[in-house]
């Protein structure tokens, strides 16, 4: 099997032992984006309606960089600090995925990295 890390200065560098992205078998997997824009390296301010929308721009970008894209996500995982943000996370979410819709998960955590509210991870197709 061979393994292929992404990176993209277009996106939040990794701020620990991982990569933006791993490509294999056809496939990217990303780990978690947060809200962090990638020109400053800080938190956006905002609620979890301007957190989603940063995160999946962030995560548009890891795919890009993979040779991927938002319409061949196959799986995403939305992890909340709140799961009363549901309805406002998703109405960015859908926002982002109107005509594809991948398989979801979304759960509640106690407490996500920099304590932002919402951070998302996907695995799309390559091919």
């Amino acid at each position: 099997m061979s393994l292929t890390v992404v990176h993209t200065a277009t996106a939040p560098a990794a701020v620990g032992p991982y990569c933006q992205a791993v490509k294999a078998n056809g496939f990217v997997y990303t780990s978690g984006q947060v809200a962090i824009d990638p020109a400053t390296a800080k938190v956006i301010d905002g609620g979890v309606q301007d957190q989603t929308k940063q995160v999946l721009l962030n995560l548009t970008e890891v795919l890009k960089a993979a040779g991927s894209s938002l319409e061949k996500v196959v799986k995403t995982t939305v992890f909340l600090r709140d799961m009363n943000d549901f309805a406002a996370m998703n109405e960015i979410y859908a926002s982002f995925f109107s005509t594809h819709q991948p398989a979801r998960s979304a759960v509640q955590v106690a407490r996500l990295p920099l304590d932002v509210a919402v951070e998302i991870e996907c695995v799309a197709l390559t091919d």
